[in-house]
């Protein structure tokens, strides 16, 4: 039995998983990232966590190939992470370096095109043929799979939906650029909103809940049990950040003609408190044509997504 292992690298955790041919995850790791010792020592850990796994599988089972997805700005093709900020890597030919550790062919990509990847072959977007993903968590970023084929666009730099400008949002962005959507509408995006708020003096249930310093602990998931408890602010904010979703997504999909999009990430996971007015402005603002069949799903893996893209993608960039 063949089988290829993904890995998702984030700034926190690797996650580390083999799959079928299907996307079935077969065996799975987990461990502590720590950038700050470098890029050299993460890639090691990688490596240790391919061989624990190869290790776990056993005989009869042929590992063929790693894929890699990676945070930030990635040539495919060359292998390279040209710049991860949250990983401090700039131009760290990845793919050279674990394969030579490793003894695989590698293939790496960027992190959420892996995820977006791995919901369009074998998640929600499972028999689709045009698949517009986004992925709503700390920041908000998109991808754009066809027949089977990643789309990467110039640099391969497609998918940016983050930082599409919004009327009305003045934020300053992490990027440079103010106005981004991801300022308001990804989960951290969410939180920051709240805070500010209730700092200026907003009636709220969270003011009882996060009294005084214990505010910093807030995180979107409590906005959504405050918006279940009717609370007005969490609401207006959650709701909001659903319809400025809806509004870039509706711009892209007047571009890209998808025939489904899928709505992962963090934020996802506020359910219909969000994606029911995600849909309301993006079927308000498309054409009947473009509006007629789209569907609009929240990812089926999640968690697991980026680990069977990741995989998949390799054994497809292999050749298998």
């Amino acid at each position: 039995m063949n089988v290829t292992i993904g890995v998702d690298v984030g700034g926190t955790n690797i996650v580390c998983g083999a799959t079928d041919e299907a996307g079935k995850v077969l065996r799975k790791l987990k461990r502590p990232t720590e950038a700050h010792a470098g890029h050299e020592a993460v890639l090691g850990r990688i490596a240790e966590m391919v061989a624990q796994i190869r290790e776990e599988l056993g005989a009869g089972i042929r590992v063929t190939s790693v894929g890699v997805g990676i945070p930030g700005l990635v040539d495919p093709l060359a292998g390279v992470s040209k710049f991860a900020g949250n990983l401090k890597w700039r131009d760290i030919p990845v793919a050279g370096l674990l394969g030579e550790q490793i003894g695989l062919p590698v293939f790496i990509d960027n992190d959420v095109r892996m995820y977006i990847y791995g919901e369009a072959v074998a998640g929600a977007g499972r028999g689709y043929e045009h698949v517009l993903g986004i992925t709503i968590g700390t920041g908000i970023a998109a991808a754009i799979v066809n027949g089977g084929e990643l789309y990467y666009g110039h640099k391969a730099l497609a998918g940016e939906l983050g930082h599409v400008r919004m009327d009305g949002v003045e934020e300053d962005c992490a990027c440079g650029l103010s106005g981004c959507l991801e300022t308001v509408a990804s989960a951290s995006g969410l939180v920051r909103q709240a805070k500010k708020a209730l700092r200026e003096g907003r009636e709220s249930l969270l003011n009882e809940w996060f009294p005084g310093e214990a505010l910093e602990q807030l995180t979107a998931a409590d906005l959504s049990k405050a918006m279940d408890a009717g609370d007005e602010l969490a609401a207006d904010i959650i709701v909001r950040a659903g319809r400025l979703n809806g509004r870039a997504l509706a711009a892209a999909a007047l571009v890209l003609s998808p025939d489904v999009i899928v709505v992962g990430g963090g934020g996802a996971l506020a359910g219909e408190r969000l994606m029911a007015p995600l849909r309301e402005e993006l079927y308000r603002l498309l054409l009947p044509d473009f509006r007629e069949g789209l569907k609009v799903v929240t990812a089926e893996h999640n968690d697991d997504a980026g680990i069977i893209g990741s995989s998949l993608y390799a054994a497809h960039r292999n050749g298998a």
